[in-house]
């Protein structure tokens, strides 16, 4: 689910920020160096003539699978579909999930849950919760990404806070669920954690390091 327009704010008003701007404030930019290098040794070889046109390209395959999963669980019509490779990908990838989906008989209960912590003050939108065949609580999360990062593990842990604050009396007791898509191939992963301790661990450093780091900025 998008950050919504007006943003998360307390119950009295103040608005606070949310996971992904949090962890985007401190997220490793080794993964983003890689691509760059990359992308120079492609353009030195004349096989892309701008910075990002190979990476638009190699994004299609995996976000047409990702819409294809959301229309599933919403119900709607899939998406209509470019007659090209990326396609057929794409339809390979919506496969792979629904077999996984029907072998671990894992079913999606809510979606585009906007939740606020009072607590720790900060906002998300976990992408959705399940049951799995144990009718055990599960956070899941899609990803369209060609590997998995702490980032992810860090981002899902926070969600499971927010969730565990605004809905006590319903654990989380199935774990968490990523569910990844490659980006030019749509090959499908799935990741499972049963605990995710030392990841908000993490996200509480980096809550705290988001305020000092505000702080910060309006002293230089």
């Amino acid at each position: 689910m998008p950050h919504p327009r007006q943003g998360y704010k307390l119950k009295n008003g103040d608005k606070v920020p949310g996971v992904t701007t949090i962890i985007g404030r401190f997220k490793d930019s080794g993964g983003l160096l890689h691509w760059a290098f990359e992308q120079g040794k492609l353009a030195e070889q004349g096989k892309i003539s701008t910075l990002y046109e190979k990476r638009d390209e190699a994004a299609d395959s995996g976000t047409l699978a990702h819409a294809m999963v959301e229309a599933h669980i919403n119900g709607v019509p899939l998406p209509a579909l470019p007659k090209n490779d990326n396609s057929k990908q794409a339809r390979q990838g919506f496969e792979n999930y629904l077999r996984w989906q029907e072998d671990n008989r894992i079913k999606v209960i809510k979606q585009e849950m906007l939740l606020v912590s009072e607590i720790y003050k900060f906002g998300g939108c976990p992408d959705a919760l399940g049951k799995d065949s144990r009718e055990d609580l599960c956070i899941l999360d899609w990803k369209t990404s060609n590997g998995i990062y702490p980032d992810y593990l860090i981002q899902i842990a926070a969600y499971h806070q927010l969730w565990s604050e605004n809905h006590p009396d319903e654990p989380i007791t199935g774990g968490y669920h990523l569910l990844r898509f490659s980006k030019e191939h749509a090959d499908f992963a799935h990741h499972y954690w049963s605990e995710l301790v030392n990841a908000w661990e993490q996200f509480k450093l980096f809550r705290q390091a988001y305020d000092l780091d505000k702080l910060l900025k309006k002293r230089v």
